[in-house]
């Protein structure tokens, strides 16, 4: 697959061959919503927590005797019947991580790679570098028609991380961070020339 080598300032750089077997795969929606929830699952803190019986604060006295009274037999204020009791089955500290298999993991980002290049929202520049200032960056950005970017590169620049961090809706992550979530996340995916070598080298 050949496409246009763009610049940040919207010029041409030639052009650069992309490998069917990862950006010309048939896009599969089950594979994507497979590995969107896994990762959003990974992310959940898990930190939602009740008290149970056994933890709410409150005497453990019997409040009345067995028989006699006429009300139903009571063993504890802290039941969960009670307006001080504990909560029966609410959730508590945990993870809510599962497994993926490596391969439907890989599938996922070659399905999401293929998907931008499918809806010709790909692009490929010849280098994220360069732009120190927020403000002569959102320029470029705004001129290339970016409203929403994601833009990878095989080791990101420090200075061009501070310029682009503070613009809204454009993020800047390395090949070993590219994921299935923000590509599909962002309207456009902008993969410098390294950044195309280095997701062939992790892809292979």
């Amino acid at each position: 697959m050949q496409i246009e080598i763009k610049t940040l300032d919207n010029g041409s750089a030639g052009t650069a061959e992309l490998p069917d077997e990862i950006f010309g795969a048939e896009p599969r929606a089950d594979i994507l919503a497979r590995v969107v929830h896994w990762q959003l699952a990974k992310r959940r803190a898990g930190t939602h927590k009740v008290k149970g019986m056994g933890e709410v604060q409150g005497t453990t006295k019997k409040p009345y005797r067995q028989k006699g009274t006429g009300n139903a037999r009571q063993g504890s204020l802290r039941a969960p019947q009670f307006r001080t009791g504990g909560v029966v089955h609410g959730p508590v500290v945990r993870s809510h991580e599962y497994s993926l298999p490596k391969k439907v993991r890989r599938l996922g980002l070659i399905c999401a790679l293929s998907q931008k290049a499918k809806e010709g929202k790909l692009v490929v520049i010849e280098a994220a570098a360069g732009s120190a200032k927020t403000k002569d960056l959102s320029a470029k950005l705004k001129a290339l028609g970016w409203g929403s970017a994601l833009i990878v590169d095989r080791a990101v620049d420090e200075a061009f991380l501070k310029a682009a961090r503070n613009i809204f809706g454009v993020d800047v992550l390395p090949t070993v961070g590219a994921n299935v979530y923000d590509i599909l996340a962002h309207d456009v995916l902008a993969i410098t020339t390294a950044g195309v070598e280095g997701l062939k080298e992790r892809l292979a």
